[in-house]
């Protein structure tokens, strides 16, 4: 069991194998849609403030990483493929927030005066 965290739904998840996959199929479609919704967003964003709404990102690729070490955190023992999934996310969002960072910094510094 995940222990103290638990996601609403989850012990129902757990129960029955049916609950389980209309679980899944409603996790997905969320991911699909928020993936719609942000890729129209981010269509609409002029060219000039790609770079702060990256800034902005950052935030959230940080609560990425913090999500995901709660996760590992509560795991149970011999769980290979969560512990993997766990690890690659904190390395994919490092790998964002570093670069976005790095961009940003890169940005600012062409604005200060010489």
């Amino acid at each position: 069991m995940i222990g103290a965290l638990t996601w609403p739904g989850l012990a129902l998840a757990q129960s029955a194998p049916t609950s389980r996959t209309a679980l899944l199929i409603a996790v997905f479609f969320i991911l699909v849609l928020a993936s719609l919704y942000g890729f129209e967003i981010i269509q609409k964003v002029p060219a000039t403030l790609h770079t702060p709404l990256m800034s902005g990102s950052n935030a959230i690729s940080g609560i990425t990483i913090i999500g995901a070490l709660i996760c590992i955190l509560h795991l149970e023992p011999g769980s290979i493929a969560a512990t993997v999934l766990g690890v690659l996310a904190i390395i994919f969002a490092m790998i964002n927030v570093v670069g976005g960072f790095l961009v940003t910094d890169r940005m600012l510094q062409m604005f200060k005066r010489k």
